[in-house]
């Protein structure tokens, strides 16, 4: 049987690296604060090496979506326990899981249009 926690914590955090290397940039350049986002790269110089991986990066993250995508439906027609209080808690874990993974999906989504999309249409 698939576990899908650790795929959905890890496709958050995949997705969330995606946010911080290539739409944090983008964000700040699009809403005219370019002089904040130098001085923020001042302080957090790491900023530029990751964003010079940013394909790698995204395409990183959009594998973890997939995996987490491939357990979350695996698990999700999977019987819980017939304990009333082991099903509940099943139940509340399968919910939570599925609630990480969209807001993931999210996360990547907003962080792809900031960084391929928005930057060639301005």
């Amino acid at each position: 049987m698939i576990d899908d926690k650790p795929a959905n914590f890890l496709s958050l955090f995949a997705s969330s690296s995606t946010l911080i290397c290539c739409a944090l940039p983008a964000l700040f350049v699009a809403a005219g604060a370019g002089a904040t986002f130098a001085s923020l790269v001042s302080a957090l110089p790491f900023l530029i090496v990751l964003s010079q991986y940013k394909l790698y990066i995204t395409a990183f993250a959009l594998v973890m979506i997939g995996i987490a995508g491939f357990a979350n439906y695996k698990t999700y027609r999977a019987p819980c326990p017939a304990d009333p209080e082991l099903g509940r808690a099943c139940m509340q874990t399968r919910r939570r899981s599925r609630l990480v993974y969209y807001f993931s999906v999210a996360l990547f989504a907003f962080a792809t249009i900031f960084t391929y999309i928005i930057p060639e249409v301005i």
